[in-house]
């Protein structure tokens, strides 16, 4: 495998930074790298490759657009990261663990998962969105690199476990830990490559550089190629171009291989760009230029497996109007299944805390189920009016100036500065923005 390829680009200046692999030219143009061969690769399977980045964009401006629509709460794109995300997912096993970040939607939908699951966090109706171990990827990773710590720790039990390196293809599994360029700022990366290192675990680091951590760029994060971060724990690197599809999938193919075989871990920098924002609550206009977005606009990983597949694998037009017409429709299934989303249960966080009942988890159910009917109802299951008792006994202004905050003084309450109300129970009562109180209609509508 050509581990650290030393191959220097002439375009780029600095510290010697080496070529990325790259088996399509961003003009379409194949080309053959040392060390990587697909001869087995067919034009179906690259057709299918082309197909899955299509309806990922589609999939993920239809997302942006709920967003912006007021139908989810956030959404992170992957826009320009499709052909790394495609190419690492076509080269997994279905044993293999995935640990994503926030924005593996592309791999999430090619272990199995559907739309609406990865949907539901982002529309606030979920804390997870689907069960691990039916698709074997981890629920999405919020806090930034932490998701690198649970895969080198679930690659060491199966190491300790005697379940790598058998031998066996059917067994051997890898975890793959995908985090961005942004995370290797982060000390769970670093004791995650501490420790993959130290007990050679069969784990990939998987780095999507998309040369933007929110509004920081990578060479104000580090002075060396990221691909080279794993060297000083003693983990080798490789750089791939993260807009080839095919180059993603050849190298991430043969790191696996390596890793299964007992060599230990790898860490694979796929260099891409985040053509859209960090997330739907970022301006990216701030702090990146046109000019810069156009030029990686140029590099667009579909376009580029679209030009190489008209030009020299002789597909039609036709072929590629049938997978537009699949993402349109992809599209409407799409919104159809987040706005048909269900509101949880109250008490569903619950379920998961684990795998098994436990006694204390059900005790705080119960406390929590009984709490919230005496929020919603004003009574507890003994038909005494606690909650409403006890603002009944702070006294009636306490109501009123939740209801008549910034209406001027009102008879019988005591006022703080600019006319706002003051006490202990007032605060108190802020606290509870969603209770209602039915038999004080006029407070509940303050309490809101």
């Amino acid at each position: 495998m050509n581990v650290h390829n030393e191959v220097m680009d002439p375009e780029r200046t600095g510290l010697g930074e080496p070529q990325p692999v790259q088996m399509i030219s961003p003009s379409g143009e194949r080309l053959s790298p040392n060390g990587y061969e697909l001869d087995t690769l067919e034009i179906t399977d690259l057709m299918t490759m082309y197909r899955s980045m299509v309806l990922l964009r589609r999939f993920d401006q239809e997302a942006t657009a709920l967003q912006r629509q007021g139908e989810l709460g956030l959404w992170p794109p992957c826009l320009g990261q499709e052909a790394a995300q495609v190419g690492l997912a076509r080269a997994l096993r279905p044993q293999d663990f995935v640990f994503p970040s926030y924005r593996e939607h592309g791999v999430a939908l090619a272990r199995g998962l559907r739309p609406r699951d990865l949907l539901r966090i982002f529309r606030g109706v979920s804390h997870g969105g689907w069960d691990p171990a039916a698709h074997n990827m981890s629920t999405y990773e919020i806090v930034i690199g932490a998701q690198t710590l649970h895969a080198t720790g679930w690659a060491m039990g199966r190491k300790f476990q005697g379940l790598t390196a058998t031998g066996d293809p059917d067994q051997d599994a890898v975890a793959v830990a995908c985090f961005g360029d942004g995370a290797t700022s982060q000390g769970d990366v670093s004791e995650a490559l501490t420790f993959a290192a130290s007990f050679e675990a069969p784990v990939l680091f998987f780095c999507q550089n998309n040369h933007w951590a929110i509004s920081e760029p990578t060479t104000l994060q580090t002075r060396v190629p990221l691909s080279r971060r794993g060297e000083g724990f003693g983990i080798p690197g490789i750089r791939v171009d993260g807009n080839d599809v095919l180059a993603c999938y050849a190298v991430v193919r043969e790191a696996l291989e390596r890793i299964r075989s007992g060599e230990g871990p790898m860490l694979i920098e796929a260099e891409t760009y985040r053509m859209g924002a960090h997330t739907t609550a970022d301006d990216p206009t701030r702090y990146r230029s046109a000019e810069e977005v156009e030029q990686w606009r140029q590099r667009d990983p579909i376009q580029r497996v679209r030009t190489y597949l008209e030009t020299s694998c002789g597909v039609s037009r036709e072929q590629f109007d049938e997978v537009e017409a699949d993402a349109d429709e992809w599209a409407t299934t799409v919104r159809r299944d987040c706005l048909e989303l269900p509101d949880p249960e109250p008490d569903a966080f619950f379920d998961h805390v684990y795998a098994e009942p436990h006694p204390l988890v059900e005790e705080e159910r119960r406390g929590y189920a009984d709490t919230w009917n005496c929020c919603t109802r004003g009574t507890r299951d003994d038909g005494h009016d606690h909650y409403g008792t006890r603002y009944r006994r702070r006294g009636e202004r306490t109501v009123e100036h939740h209801h008549d905050r910034g209406r001027g003084h009102q008879p019988g309450t005591a006022q703080g500065p600019r006319g706002r109300p003051q006490g202990r129970a007032v605060r108190r009562g802020h606290r509870r923005p969603g209770w209602r109180l039915p038999d004080h209609g006029r407070a509940a509508e303050g309490l809101r």
